[in-house]
């Protein structure tokens, strides 16, 4: 009885709280468009027929109740009845994801989950560059963020000018500070000011490239580090996060795995995971310049891009910068460190054989490509449902044909029949 007491009050306090979050979530009008410059928002932008809008629709209410001791505001626009909303804001599909900050506005394109979501909205509350000004903040600092660009030194100089620009251009992807070396302390390894560090993995690493007399080349020097650093050392690669890891033009190093239904990947598939994230770790000054390391779990992403069925687990390279891609020879099961920075160093000498590309004839096997897995998922799917939806079309353009070239038909044999009965009637006279 105790048990059965104890299940149903948890379910009513889960309840609530579901509830709660929701209630966070502010429902908007038209009339959102004469104040949506006024204080800061993140808005979802929906429709009600729409799945991924379903989907969607709890993380955003756990968002709102992350976000509601903060200045910004959580709402939500059925884009279906507040035409003029979606109008205004030049909405193109559901849902969409706006931050909106006075005059401006930033679309989110990350992973819709509440976590990322959520750092995306207090990145852009504040200003490009945040100042640290006590020693303690960064303890707080490097648990929340895990991943951060740090400026040592005085608000003022080319440096600072630069990185502060920079900074204003990634605000939506990445955290960005400032502090003085009496604060820093030992937190950042400072043996001249100013300096620039990115903060991943725990340990900060230095820019270098401060030396230059040029102040265009620093501007694209600087600008070209931080989008190379923005992301972990071996992140997790998605259909958030893919196309921004392809700005960073470098090799995309992926180990290709999969995951169950609650996102756990087999012990076999995890030691491959780990074995490629070794590389990197222990090779960062070798190899972090001009590869992005990470892994992936999703079968028709890599797939899409291979052209092909990955074995899991395997290994790809991507060319971020050509689309093209590199795959071992080897069985995945003979890969070991040592193989791999030997294939890496093929790719670096462009001697391992490549494949694919941005040319006609492969967006054109590669559209054909996933229409035929499409079609092979929705058959194993709903076979009946796949029959109905491709078959009847095939019936209806089969009659369209039929009435146009049966006539024909029709007409020839009745010329034939008028041929033999004239004859026919000849022979009698």
């Amino acid at each position: 009885m105790v048990s059965v007491l104890k299940i149903v009050f948890f379910n009513c306090f889960c309840a609530f709280f579901a509830n709660t979050a929701a209630s966070r979530v502010i429902e908007l009008s038209d009339r959102f468009l004469d104040i949506h410059k006024e204080g800061q928002w993140l808005v979802m932008m929906y429709a009600p027929w729409c799945a991924h809008c379903k989907r969607l629709d709890p993380i955003w209410a756990h968002v709102a109740q992350n976000l509601y001791a903060s200045n910004i505001r959580v709402g939500r626009v059925d884009c279906t009845r507040f035409t003029a909303v979606a109008q205004h804001f030049k909405i193109r599909g559901f849902p969409t994801i706006l931050f909106l900050k006075g005059e401006h506005k930033f679309t989110y394109n990350g992973d819709r989950t509440r976590e990322e979501i959520v750092k995306f909205s207090l990145r852009l509350t504040g200003p490009p560059v945040q100042e640290i000004t006590k020693s303690e903040s960064f303890d707080m600092v490097k648990d929340t963020q895990g991943l951060y660009f740090l400026y040592v030194g005085e608000r003022s100089g080319h440096l600072w000018d630069i990185y502060h620009k920079t900074a204003d251009a990634f605000q939506p992807h990445a955290f960005f500070y400032q502090s003085h070396p009496a604060v820093v302390d030992k937190h950042a390894p400072v043996e001249k000011v100013p300096s620039i560090f990115v903060y991943k993995e725990n340990v900060h690493y230095n820019f270098g490239g401060y030396n230059h007399s040029d102040l265009d080349k620093l501007n694209a020097t600087v600008y070209n580090w931080v989008n190379a650093e923005r992301f972990s050392t071996f992140p997790k690669v998605t259909r958030g996060n893919i196309n921004q890891l392809f700005l960073t033009n470098k090799y995309l190093v992926l180990a290709v795995v999969e995951e169950n239904a609650v996102e756990d990947v087999a012990p076999d598939m995890l030691e491959f995971r780990d074995m490629v994230e070794s590389v990197i770790k222990k090779q960062r000054e070798r190899y972090h310049q001009h590869f992005q390391f990470g892994w992936i779990a999703n079968p028709e992403l890599v797939n899409s891009i291979a052209m092909m069925e990955m074995p899991k687990p395997s290994l790809i390279v991507i060319n971020t910068s050509t689309s093209h891609h590199h795959i071992p020879d080897d069985d995945p099961s003979k890969l070991n460190p040592h193989v791999i920075e030997m294939f890496l160093e093929h790719i670096r000498n462009e001697t391992a054989p490549r494949y694919g590309g941005n040319g006609v004839l492969v967006q054109i096997y590669r559209s054909w490509f996933e229409m035929r897995t499409t079609l092979a998922s929705m058959w194993k799917g709903n076979p009946i449902l796949t029959m109905v939806l491709f078959g009847l079309p095939a019936l209806f353009f089969s009659l369209i044909c039929y009435g146009v070239c049966c006539p024909d038909i029709l007409d020839a044999g009745d010329e034939e029949e008028e041929e033999e009965e004239d004859s026919s009637h000849m022979k009698k006279d």
